[in-house]
């Protein structure tokens, strides 16, 4: 009974959660359609402006990326699904085949255009009208065209004039993200250490579930940068959100790479390898270094720990990564060992630094190595 009660109270605080993220998403749709419905109805004098709401809320949207893309689109499929409706209905009437056909004809036009879902369905949903509610020459179908211009607009004009932050969110979902690594690789260290492999896979769960907040947080440096571009308000953000927007590809490579780690971590205990303590030490040690990376990207300007500080804490433990803990072990152990190794270069660019400066960084494991270490 307690257990189900917690998990309750976890679903209500999760669902409280997303309501309080989206909020201003939700406020920005309401009075868009709102605006959109006034300005084509009073202003322009449309008497049933349906579609002015509906595209601005299509453009708006409560996810946060791509909103000028959403809003070209729709105009586009409107535009497609009006004209191929009004011809294939002008020439061979409205019925069951017909319609089938000039929504085929539609969405294969749109397709053609471009790859974009808002298009391809805008323009058979167009169709659809046309060939059923609107017919041809009535009119309508003129002013359905106006009403999607007035929405889309409408709808960039109110993103513009009440933004969402442009950094602040794609910063906590990369925080976010490094949270969940740096528990995985503490997590992992323990599972070692106690031989746990039990332990180690629920790290690599949680690091496996990471993926999706990857792409949410790709979702939200597009969105991010397309407010910039769009509003005043954030015109000097422009450097932050460069910076942050630097940080994505390595970030992914740094969750990745520690997937290959989890992995061969499990494999180790499940094969009853035993790893040099040293070598389990790093791990340890790369998990807090994250945890440091992880404050630096939640940090503002000027705040403590700053991209110098959580560089030389991964420095710190990139030092102590040197191939004598893994001579005459197994591969498991030569795995773990370079995806440490290849972790906190992932972890020094995400920082700001360049990948050949973060590997000079590196203990040589060759006598030749490509990129000179830097003592």
């Amino acid at each position: 009974m307690t257990s189900a009660r917690e998990s309750s109270l976890a679903r209500i605080q999760g669902a409280l959660l997303r309501v309080r993220t989206s909020a201003l998403p939700i406020l920005q749709c309401a009075i868009a359609a709102g605006l959109a419905w006034f300005i084509a109805h009073n202003v322009i004098g449309h008497p049933q402006p349906f579609f002015a709401p509906m595209a601005a809320i299509i453009s708006t949207g409560v996810s946060f990326g791509a909103r000028l893309r959403r809003a070209a689109e729709l105009m586009v499929g409107v535009a497609v699904g009006i004209g191929i409706g009004d011809v294939f209905i002008s020439w061979v009437g409205s019925g069951v085949w017909q319609i089938a056909l000039v929504v085929a004809v539609a969405m294969t036009l749109a397709v053609f255009l471009d790859s974009g879902t808002i298009i391809t369905a805008q323009a058979a949903g167009s169709a659809v009208l046309v060939a059923t509610l609107l017919p041809p020459h009535s009119g309508a179908s003129g002013l359905r065209m106006v009403d999607a211009l007035v929405g889309g607009v409408v709808g960039i004009l109110v993103v513009a004039v009440l933004p969402l932050h442009p950094v602040r969110r794609a910063r906590q979902q990369a925080a976010d993200v490094l949270a969940v690594m740096g528990q995985s690789l503490a997590d992992c260290g323990a599972g070692l250490l106690e031989h746990d492999a039990g332990k180690i896979k629920a790290a690599l769960d949680a690091a496996r579930g990471t993926q999706s907040q990857l792409d949410s947080l790709r979702n939200m440096l597009e969105g991010g940068e397309e407010i910039i571009r769009i509003s005043p308000l954030y015109w000097n953000s422009r450097q932050r959100m460069q910076r942050l927007r630097a940080t994505a590809e390595p970030l992914d490579h740094a969750i990745r790479n520690t997937r290959v780690l989890l992995r061969r971590a499990l494999s180790s205990v499940r094969d009853d390898e035993v790893l040099d303590p040293r070598l389990i030490v790093e791990v340890e040690k790369l998990g807090q270094a994250v945890d440091v990376v992880r404050r630096m990207v939640l940090a503002d300007p000027d705040e403590q720990p700053d991209a110098a500080e959580a560089t030389r804490i991964l420095r710190t433990v990139a030092k102590g990564a040197t191939k004598d803990m893994v001579e005459g072990s197994g591969i498991s152990a030569h795995v773990v060992f370079a995806q440490i190794r290849s972790i906190v270069v992932d972890l020094m660019e995400v920082c700001g630094m360049k990948r050949l400066s973060a590997v000079a960084l590196l203990p040589p494991t060759v006598s030749n190595p490509y990129v000179t270490p830097v003592d």
